[in-house]
């Protein structure tokens, strides 16, 4: 926010015919409610040019190829063991073909698992490459939400902006009046004073507000991997933005449960301890080898071997890996089932949030400001006529600027949650404080009315330190 006292005024009686003027363009845009989304080339290219360079993404698909890698190596047979040997009686001399016992050796041994322990395997290899397609479903996801939130924090800096220089331009004309009237004995010195010092304090904070729309497009060059310096130009406002649809709170928890990397990453690990469960009580049964072999003995009959071994599994090692699979499978399924009760917690913090956002917004469109105009201009012509004081129509034109930043925050708070929902976030809804109930408004003025309502004419000064800026 931009002050801490929203309805603090301006200065100068003689500016409100200016006001009025540089106020009554932008309103017809502001009530306007849009049904349908306006293409952003530019949003679209920045997430594209993201989702083409990020060395995460990259990273996460190498970590996919790699699980991949691993489901054949698990699932096919054991590598053959060659056994070269020599048998020979004595020491002095190779007899090989005078004596019966001594020979050359060439033996091969082939392991053979049990039936059902390579399937079980790759079984369970393969759902924890699934996973890993999951986790790059969530980068992907990542990627492109921290792109369209940066993008929607350069359009609210922007807006701002906007909104300050057509401040800025207002008291710029005020100060000029303030100084007239304070010249020619009609007005007091305080409110050229207070003009002045506006002024000051607005360029202050363009100061703040540049800084954060460069901070804003360097975020994004960072994203899409080009020239943080590089400038981004932007097509639209925040103001043009449609209003994110409220779907069903079960179509938005069914959508949400079906496309959650993380809900689809612990079903994966649920089914993969389930094969390795499996695979655990199967290796109860013994594995076997195979061995073949000949044995030359030069000018003798070569003789030749057949043989089948067979691992005893008599140390009980089998049964504390049941014991482990069984561990692992609760607790994969406990996961599983802790990811889906978090993921419709928040699906459901963000159906409240956008049920209270939206309504507020179209209270905006289509009352408050039209509202807030309005009265600006019934407190500007009975000034004219001495109805009312001038503190009167300062803090009407003030309540108007207030909430026109006020609208562009809670759109923002709106798009927000809506980025949240597609990008299927686990992390806690809600955000920038203000959005529900308008927020401040940048060099709103230096003369605040009382609490309450006073008089006319019952106005104080407050003169009050510049606040510092925030985003939402």
């Amino acid at each position: 926010m931009f002050l801490r006292n929203p309805r603090r005024l301006l200065a100068a009686p003689a500016v409100l015919c200016v006001l009025c003027l540089g106020l009554s363009a932008p309103a017809p845009a502001l009530a306007q409610a849009r049904a349908s989304a306006p293409s952003d080339p530019v949003l679209e290219r920045l997430v594209r040019e993201a989702l083409e360079s990020r060395p995460e993404l990259s990273q996460a698909r190498s970590l996919v190829r790699a699980a991949e890698e691993r489901v054949p190596q698990v699932g096919r047979l054991p590598d053959p063991i060659l056994t070269l040997g020599i048998q020979n009686d004595g020491f002095k001399e190779i007899q090989i073909g005078t004596m019966e016992t001594s020979w050359w050796q060439v033996m091969l041994t082939q392991p053979l698992p049990w039936p059902g322990k390579l399937g079980f395997r790759a079984d369970a290899a393969a759902l924890e490459a699934k996973g890993a397609e999951a986790s790059l479903e969530r980068v992907r996801l990542s990627v492109e939400a921290d792109v369209r939130r940066a993008y929607l924090d350069l359009l609210l800096a922007r807006d701002r902006l906007q909104l300050l220089s057509r401040l800025e331009a207002l008291w710029t004309q005020s100060a000029g009046l303030a100084k007239t009237r304070y010249e020619v004995g009609d007005g007091p010195q305080s409110d050229l004073l207070r003009a002045q010092l506006e002024l000051t304090r607005l360029r202050q904070r363009r100061w703040s507000l540049e800084a954060e729309e460069r901070t804003r497009v360097q975020e994004l060059n960072r994203l899409r991997s080009h020239a943080l310096e590089e400038p981004i130009a932007t097509t639209l406002s925040l103001r043009e933005l449609p209003d994110p649809p409220l779907p069903g709170l079960e179509e938005a928890r069914a959508d949400a449960e079906s496309r959650s990397p993380e809900l689809a990453a612990a079903r994966f690990g649920r089914q993969a301890s389930e094969r390795q469960l499996d695979l655990a009580r199967r290796e109860r049964y013994p594995d076997f080898a195979v061995t073949a072999g000949v044995m030359p003995r030069g000018q003798l009959e070569p003789m030749w071997l057949v043989s089948v071994g067979i691992t005893l599994p008599v140390y009980g090692r089998q049964s504390h890996g049941v014991e482990e699979g069984l561990a692992r499978e609760r607790a994969t399924a406990d996961g599983e089932e802790a990811v889906r009760q978090l993921l419709r917690l928040r699906v459901q913090e963000r159906q409240v949030l956008l049920a209270a956002l939206l309504p507020v917004v179209q209270l905006y469109r289509s009352g408050l400001l039209v509202q807030s105009e309005a009265t600006v201009a019934s407190t500007t012509a009975q000034y004219r006529v001495g109805r009312v004081t001038f503190a009167s129509v300062l803090e009407a034109l003030a309540g108007y600027l207030a909430d026109v930043d006020g609208f562009l925050q809670a759109i923002s708070e709106t798009q927000r949650v809506a980025i949240a929902q597609r990008e299927v976030s686990l992390q806690a809804a809600g955000g920038g404080g203000g959005a529900l109930g308008g927020g401040g408004i940048p060099g709103a003025g230096a003369v605040a009315v009382p609490a309450g309502g006073a008089a006319p004419g019952a106005a104080q000064t407050a003169e009050q330190g510049a606040a510092p800026m925030s985003r939402m």
